[in-house]
C-alpha cells in the first residue's frame, strides 16, 4: 500500500513539475517551435546542420522569466529523446539574457534560465550528468541593438552539443 502511495506521490509530483515549466506563449519572435521535428526520414544528429537538432537549439523567454513556455516544449523534448537515447553525448545549457539590468542580476537569471531547460530535460530522463546548465548574462548577445526584437532575441537558453 505504501509502495502504491510513493509511486502515486511521485507521478504527481513529476507532473506538477512539467506543468510548472509552461506558460502562455508570448514570444512571436519567429523560431521554430519544433512541431515538426520528428518527423520520418530526418536526420537527428546535432552536429549535421540540417538536422533539426542544429537548427534548433533556443529556447526564448519572456523579459524576466525563466519559465519554459509552451511554444518551445517540443524542442526541449526533441533534444531530451535524442539525449536519452545516445547516453555518451553531453549538453551545455547556455542561459543568456538582454542587456537591460545589471551583470549580477543577469547572471543569475541567465542560470535559473539554464537550469529551468535542464530541469525539463532531467524530468523527460535525461541523465543529469549529460547537462552542464551555466550563465553568461547579457555577455554573449544575438542581435546587438536596443529594440524590443533585439531584446527578444537575446532572452534564451541555447542547447550546446559537447564533442
Amino acid at each position: 500500500m505504501s509502495s502504491r502511495i510513493t509511486r502515486t506521490l511521485t507521478i504527481a509530483a513529476i507532473a506538477a513539475s512539467l506543468a510548472a515549466c509552461s506558460s502562455v506563449p508570448l514570444d512571436q519572435n519567429g523560431a521554430g517551435n519544433g512541431s515538426d521535428s520528428a518527423s520520418a526520414g530526418q536526420i537527428m544528429d546535432p552536429f549535421n546542420p540540417q538536422s533539426p537538432l542544429a537548427q534548433q537549439r533556443s529556447v526564448y523567454f519572456d523579459f524576466d522569466s525563466y519559465t519554459v513556455p509552451e511554444q518551445y516544449r517540443s524542442v526541449v523534448e526533441m533534444h531530451a529523446n535524442y539525449l536519452t537515447s545516445h547516453q555518451g553525448q553531453k549538453v551545455r545549457v547556455e542561459g543568456n539574457t538582454d542587456a537591460r539590468g545589471s551583470t549580477e542580476y543577469n547572471l543569475a537569471l541567465g542560470q535559473r534560465r539554464s537550469d529551468a531547460v535542464a530541469r525539463m530535460m532531467t524530468l523527460l530522463g535525461v541523465n543529469a550528468n549529460q547537462i552542464e546548465a551555466i550563465s553568461f548574462g547579457k555577455e554573449r548577445p544575438k542581435a546587438l541593438g536596443n529594440t524590443d526584437a533585439d531584446y527578444a532575441e537575446n532572452r534564451r537558453a541555447d542547447i550546446d552539443y559537447q564533442r
